[in-house]
């Protein structure tokens, strides 16, 4: 498959159907949960590395208030 036009959605398709398979049949528990989990630490992480750790500019960039982003990263352990 060219990877080199995907879609954000289709990231997360081929990355969810990878997670599966590496589950072999085994029925995964709480998906929803976890891949919401798992996209918003990887997001805000992101996000603030290429903010260089400005938070107001990564609020600004998440289009979400600067203590909400401040309560995301103490709750992702990401508030270092």
């Amino acid at each position: 498959m060219e990877t080199t036009n995907l879609s954000l959605s289709d990231c997360v398709t081929l990355v969810m159907d990878r997670y599966l398979a590496d589950l072999q049949g085994e029925v995964p528990s709480n998906l929803h949960a976890m891949i919401i989990d798992e996209v918003e630490r990887a997001l805000l992480a992101n996000t603030l590395q290429h903010c260089s750790g400005q938070r107001g500019t990564a609020a600004q960039w998440l289009g979400i208030n600067r203590n909400t982003l401040r309560k995301k990263l103490q709750a992702y352990g990401l508030d270092t």
